[in-house]
């Protein structure tokens, strides 16, 4: 039931207003002071005195028509919350924040939930993994370069960045983009002018990509850009489109000159290793046959020296003896046939060509002297002198003879 229900309870006034007997509308200072005098009973203040509003110390410190001062301090209190609550930002993986503190870098935080005073700090993102590219070189006035040689050249490069600090990228330059753009031009201008046509358009295109990677980098660093190059690629290097035929002529040359170097080359890893091991076989077969002449030599002379002494113990026998292995040896040597004229005087055919190209089979000494053998012919000097030798071997080399007569 409503408090002011026709028929309900009387005096029932939440306001207070005990004697409103009309029903108007309760007054907003009455309110208020009725408010202000439950606060203070809460938190142990005294009610006033009739409402009257005196300045007693033990009477309630809140006057009508004033806010309330722990109302104020609630309402403060949720205030500062809600602005502490709104300073709270995340930043994600791979970006850095830079915190600003009125208007200037105050610090540079890594990715998680992070906090800023708002109204006195703001904050900004910064995304310092993501890779970047620049192409230079798209333009004719930015691929036409002057060499060292006086010849133009025309360059393309393409550059990949990434931000490594990111408060300096921020606040050091205006257009990191910009700024990136012009220091690698420059750079590339530097290095190629460095450098003769042909070095740049042959083998030394990755040497000149690297040094001007490098000369970016450093110049980028003194101007503090916040600008990391991960990789500078110097994507062609020829010449203009007027003289392009002859330079392909010029290539095509040098290209045909390697080609012949190397097939000399190998011609030459194929032939001189050869050579080197005829001659190395040579020169042993030469110490090897330096070795048995020697040796054959020694031989040779220590056998004369001791025939030597024997000759001089006994002359003429040594001298019998020398002849006869003389003639062993030039027998043992040569085709022969030997017959025994004695007391015969048949006429024998010798078929001397047959004999001489070793055809001929030579008869055994059976037919020709009944098995006793065979006499050789021969003289010394003035005198006749018959030598009884043995049978011939099947290799045409004899036994040594012996002496049975001697005239």
């Amino acid at each position: 039931m409503a408090w002011n229900e026709p028929g309900g309870p009387k005096n029932n006034d939440p306001w207070g207003n005990k004697n409103n007997n009309n029903q108007d509308p309760p007054d907003l200072d009455e309110v208020i002071k009725n408010l202000n005098d439950k606060i203070g009973k809460l938190f142990g203040g005294k009610k006033g005195n009739g409402g009257s509003g005196s300045g007693d110390s033990g009477g309630n410190p809140f006057t009508p028509g004033q806010p309330p001062t722990m109302l104020l301090v609630i309402i403060g209190i949720i205030a500062i919350g809600v602005w502490a609550l709104s300073g709270i930002y995340t930043v994600d993986q791979g970006k850095k924040a830079v915190v600003l503190q009125f208007g200037e870098a105050f610090k540079t935080v890594d990715a998680g939930i992070q906090w800023y005073a708002p109204g006195i700090q703001s904050y900004n993102l910064v995304d310092v993994s993501a890779s970047r590219s620049l192409n230079i070189g798209g333009s004719q006035h930015e691929a036409h370069m002057l060499t060292k040689d006086e010849n133009i050249v025309e360059i393309k490069v393409a550059v990949q960045y990434k931000v490594s600090d990111a408060e300096h990228f921020l606040f050091n330059v205006r257009d990191p983009g910009l700024v990136l753009r012009q220091v690698s031009e420059s750079a590339v201008r530097e290095v190629v002018g460095k450098n003769e046509m042909d070095f740049i358009l042959t083998e030394g295109r990755s040497a000149i990509a690297a040094k001007i990677g490098v000369l970016a980098q450093e110049i980028l660093d003194r101007y503090k850009t916040g600008l990391l190059i991960t990789r500078f690629t110097l994507q062609s290097a020829k010449a203009p489109l007027q003289v392009q035929d002859a330079f392909e002529d010029v290539n095509a040359a040098r290209e045909d000159k390697e080609r012949f170097i190397n097939e000399a080359q190998a011609y030459s890893n194929d032939v001189i290793p050869k050579a080197r091991g005829v001659a190395a076989r040579q020169v042993a077969e030469a110490q090897a046959y330096n070795g048995r002449v020697i040796a054959e030599s020694e031989g040779e002379t220590a056998r004369f020296l001791s025939v030597l002494a024997e000759y001089e113990k006994a002359p003429e026998v040594t001298r019998d003896r020398l002849y006869l292995d003389a003639m062993e040896n030039v027998y043992s040597r040569s085709s022969k046939v030997m017959i025994d004229t004695k007391g015969s005087n048949n006429l024998l055919y010798l078929p001397l060509d047959k004999m001489m190209r070793g055809n001929f089979n030579m008869p055994s000494s059976s037919e020709n002297t009944g098995g006793a053998g065979e006499t050789v012919n021969y003289k010394k000097g003035s005198q006749q002198s018959n030598y009884r030798t043995d049978k011939f071997n099947t290799d045409n080399s004899r036994t040594r003879p012996s002496i049975r007569e001697r005239r």
